[in-house]
């Protein structure tokens, strides 16, 4: 498993110039925008960074830019499994923004990059203040749940080479044309499932040409095959994120071109 240092005071957090990625601060509305930009920070964050612990109260919402975050539940005996992972088409902290509840799961860094992150009264601001932001941020919320529960269904049916196929092709969709620096102990916390199972499904993978990988790095060679490796979470997880293809801005409506391949 990945070391974790934790974001607040570590120096793996770096603060640099803003320059926006996130497709969701990109679908506020003109007014709101104003009003938070000169709050928005970018921050350089590391791999394993602890954003925020289980019932941790955020002073920041967090909008992925290049980076990826991934939300795990804990259990009793310090089991983690992913539930849901977050790059820039979403945030972490929303919830948190709107009721001031703690976090419901540990916030991990998956993909190291950059951040924006946004002091929630200024969220929570936006949320009271426009009937377009809560239209957006509640969309967004049910998205996310949505993500969840197919994550459960998921890794209560399907097999493990089919969880890693799809939880590969969602993180290569994430960080496109990079290896993925994931050993087979991270994949099997990620995944919740033992440590042999991950390496009997990735050696399968590898062996039918649809992954290489090396010393912690995998890098897909064959696309097209690993998505016929998946099962159908991915293109239904691929499916909820469709919700930014066609936003209201300003009384009319705005076409953004959703990830595709």
């Amino acid at each position: 498993m990945l070391r974790a240092s934790f974001l607040h005071g570590s120096p793996m957090s770096r603060i640099q110039k803003v320059s926006e990625k996130n497709r969701l601060v990109d679908a506020f509305e003109p007014a709101v925008r104003a009003r938070i930009e000169p709050f928005i920070q970018s921050i350089d964050v590391d791999i394993g960074t602890v954003i925020c612990e289980t019932g941790g109260q955020l002073d920041h919402v967090y909008f992925p830019e290049n980076a990826v975050l991934s939300l795990l539940t804990v259990l009793e005996d310090g089991a983690e499994i992913e539930t849901a992972n977050i790059g820039s088409e979403g945030a972490y902290g929303v919830f948190n923004a709107v009721s001031s509840r703690p976090s419901f799961n540990r916030c991990l860094v998956q993909m190291q990059g950059r951040l924006l992150r946004v002091p929630v009264q200024h969220i929570r601001w936006g949320f009271d203040n426009s009937e377009h932001m809560r239209r957006l941020l509640m969309t967004y919320s049910e998205m996310q749940i949505s993500q969840i529960q197919q994550s459960v269904a998921c890794n209560a049916r399907h097999s493990t080479e089919e969880r890693i196929s799809r939880w590969l092709l969602v993180m290569a969709d994430r960080a496109p044309g990079k290896e993925l620096p994931y050993t087979h102990e991270f994949l099997s916390s990620m995944l919740g499932a033992n440590r042999k199972s991950v390496t009997l499904a990735a050696q399968a993978l590898q062996t039918g040409g649809m992954i290489k990988y090396n010393r912690g790095r995998i890098r897909i060679v064959d696309r097209k095959g690993l998505e016929r490796a998946s099962c159908e979470c991915y293109s239904v997880v691929r499916g909820f994120e469709a919700f930014l293809a066609s936003r209201p801005v300003g009384g009319r409506e705005l076409k953004s071109k959703p990830r595709g391949r």
